[in-house]
């Protein structure tokens, strides 16, 4: 399955994902992006399910910020500079609460982002903190 930037492959991400943020659960599919979790230039940044997270917009620029990380295990982290932050309730409701929260993913296996191409990722978002 294709999960991209261009609407065919969005929808089939958000197919995936039930049209849900994968760590919020917003379901308004206009807020929604196909977030690669490794970049199209890597090796094995193919435009495919298990390397993407369908994610809402705060958090897909988040994540690609190295703000918000994902671990293997499926379970979100927010950077540590940012949990120690003071700054509303956007932040406070939007980032800090899902601080090892359980993302959110496909039932199916075969859906799921791939353990290993999170590693890598979260191996960045730890150099960033």
């Amino acid at each position: 399955m294709i999960f991209g930037s261009t609407p065919a492959a969005s929808a089939c991400g958000s197919w995936a994902y039930q049209a849900n943020c994968a760590v919020c659960h917003l379901r308004h599919e206009e807020l929604l992006e196909a977030a690669h979790i490794l970049p199209d230039g890597h090796p094995q940044g193919l435009p495919v399910v298990p390397n993407g997270v369908a994610l809402c917009k705060l958090h897909h620029a988040a994540f690609d910020a190295h703000i918000l990380g994902i671990r293997p295990d499926y379970h979100v982290e927010i950077r540590l500079d940012v949990l120690e932050e003071s700054d509303g309730p956007m932040l406070k409701h939007g980032l800090q609460e899902f601080h090892h929260g359980r993302l959110w993913t496909p039932r199916r296996p075969v859906l799921k982002p791939n353990p290993e191409f999170l590693e890598e990722r979260y191996a960045l978002f730890r150099e960033a903190t």
